[in-house]
């Protein structure tokens, strides 16, 4: 006599059940981090708007440019000094605290702490003996030598700050993350602009010493009892584990030498070719494309990176995470791309002023460049947490060299608006090299939401950017709105489908008809 089949009938129901609301709470757990990720960042693109707008009035287009160019003497420094510590140290401390062995914990984060002050010591006296060569090399004279100097205590006390962070990320201290974005840009805000009113060009280095000062202090604060069990670390321990921190590290530093390296290069490029007021445009252009889209970068490194460590040797798991937060992140960034583009005048004249409307067309570029970026960087970080360090290297080689070459291009052929052109161009090829990756090393393929939703995201940002540049203002504005709005309320429905949270919004659910839609979902 044969079974009935009834019971397996329900036991597949039942299983089907148990499998979407295992979903749905995996959705809700990653905007949950990611808003509240998300949701700092905000307030701190919010006090960057004000510290923008402020240096704008006071220094004006050519004082941007300088302190870009200290901006990213700094990054570089920084990256170099770093060893890449902080970025495998978040992997080491992710790793041991999913074992839950709190001494463990607390070996890797002795080490950590102890690598990245010895580090950042000689960082910060190698940038000054050397101030006099990186100011001929970047301003073409030895004239801002002492303030690169000074920047050396900026780097010293950052660094070591980074390896703080890494310790609340690696933990995955959200809350505590949160709270030392939104404090640290308190403090810079309020310290930068108190200092340049009074000191104006002379007072930008101090006000980058200022801001590392803050930020050290409350990273220490925040991460004071993490790994403070009472031990004594043998030397063959210490050595294993900071062999294992260097061993990821060296790659991170190869690839954020070359990262830094490339952006410092078109940097140098634009203040030679174009001139200094040039490079304050596009200083500016950069900041602000980056504001809304931080949020969204932030919760990937923050949470995301951290959660992947975890499951990535098991690559079915490793998959579904990265479609889960690539459609997350889509849904988060894509009202705000497409707004920023189309809002783009609005948004430069009131983070700087009228003198930076040439900013206007660079932003609408990166904006596009960005909404790649958002789409390729939970893929980009399946080659991290596999420790895949020679890939790694490889990979952000590749977006070095095309962010060059395709900048030099682009400013020869189009002027200072090719260099933006060329940030959208060097995405769009890394992306295809970076989801090659992804595909070889875990089987990875895009899910028919994340087609479905990359393909739309794309093709608004796309519609809109040409609709601003071809038709008269007032149409380009209602049209580009028109897609704002749309793209919001495809956002706002998705995002309570997937969390399952539709029934809690009952006074949207009749205009976006969830209660019909949500099962064939």
């Amino acid at each position: 006599m044969t079974e009935p089949t009834m019971p397996k009938v329900e036991t597949n129901a039942i299983e089907k059940e148990s499998a979407m609301t295992d979903t749905r709470s995996s959705f809700r757990s990653i905007f949950k981090a990611s808003a509240m990720i998300g949701s700092s960042a905000v307030i701190s693109a919010g006090l960057g708007a004000l510290r923008a707008k402020s240096l704008a009035i006071l220094l004006g287009p050519a004082g941007i440019g300088l302190m870009g160019a200290f901006t990213m003497i700094q990054e570089l420094s920084r990256n170099m000094a770093q060893l890449g510590l902080t970025q495998s140290g978040v992997r080491q401390i992710a790793e041991a605290a999913s074992t839950g062995d709190e001494q463990r914990i607390a070996i890797t984060a002795l080490v950590l702490r102890r690598t990245t002050i010895l580090f950042a010591s000689l960082g910060a006296f190698i940038l000054w003996i050397c101030s006099g060569a990186v100011s001929k090399l970047t301003f073409g004279t030895e004239e801002q030598a002492s303030s690169i100097s000074l920047l050396s205590v900026a780097l010293l006390l950052t660094v070591v700050a980074d390896g703080r962070g890494a310790l609340l990320q690696g933990m995955r201290r959200m809350n505590a993350v949160a709270k030392l974005s939104i404090y640290g840009a308190l403090f810079g805000t309020l310290a930068t602009i108190g200092i340049v009113i009074f000191a104006r060009e002379r007072g930008i280095v101090p006000s980058l010493i200022s801001t590392s000062i803050a930020y050290i202090g409350l990273a220490w604060w925040f991460s004071r009892k993490i790994g403070n069990t009472d031990i004594v670390v043998k030397a063959d321990v210490a050595a294993k584990e900071t062999a294992q921190l260097l061993k990821l590290g060296v790659a991170f530093l190869a690839s954020g030498l070359i990262m830094s390296g490339s952006e410092y290069i078109v940097r140098t490029f634009i203040i030679r070719m174009e001139g200094i007021e040039e490079a304050g445009l596009y200083q500016a252009a950069w900041t602000v494309g980056g504001l809304y889209v931080s949020f969204v970068l932030q919760a990937l490194a923050m949470d995301f990176y951290p959660r992947l460590v975890g499951v990535v040797e098991e690559h079915n798991l490793c998959n579904a995470a990265v479609n889960e937060q690539t459609n997350v992140s889509m849904l988060l960034a894509a009202p705000g791309i497409i707004a920023t583009i189309t809002f783009s005048s609005l948004v430069i004249y009131t983070f700087y002023s009228a003198e930076f409307s040439g900013s206007i067309v660079l932003l609408q570029w990166i904006c596009m460049g960005m909404s790649l970026r958002i789409i390729t960087t939970p893929m980009r970080f399946i080659i991290i947490a596999m420790n895949k360090r020679l890939v790694f290297f490889a990979v952000e080689a590749t977006w070095a060299a095309l962010n060059v070459v395709t900048t030099w291009w682009g400013i020869n052929t189009f002027g200072l608006e090719g260099v933006a052109i060329a940030f959208l161009l060097t995405n769009l090829l890394h992306a295809l090299v970076i989801y090659k990756l992804a595909s070889s090393l875990t089987g990875f393929r895009w899910s028919s939401e994340n087609l479905r939703t990359g393909s739309c995201f794309i093709l608004a940002c796309l519609v809109t950017l040409v609709v601003q540049r071809s038709l008269p203002q007032w149409v380009a504005l209602s049209l580009g709105t028109f897609i704002t709005l749309a793209s919001l309320w495809y956002s706002v429905r998705r995002t309570l489908v997937l969390t399952g949270n539709s029934n809690g919004f009952r006074g949207l659910r009749g205009m976006m008809r969830l209660g019909k839609r949500q099962n064939s979902d």
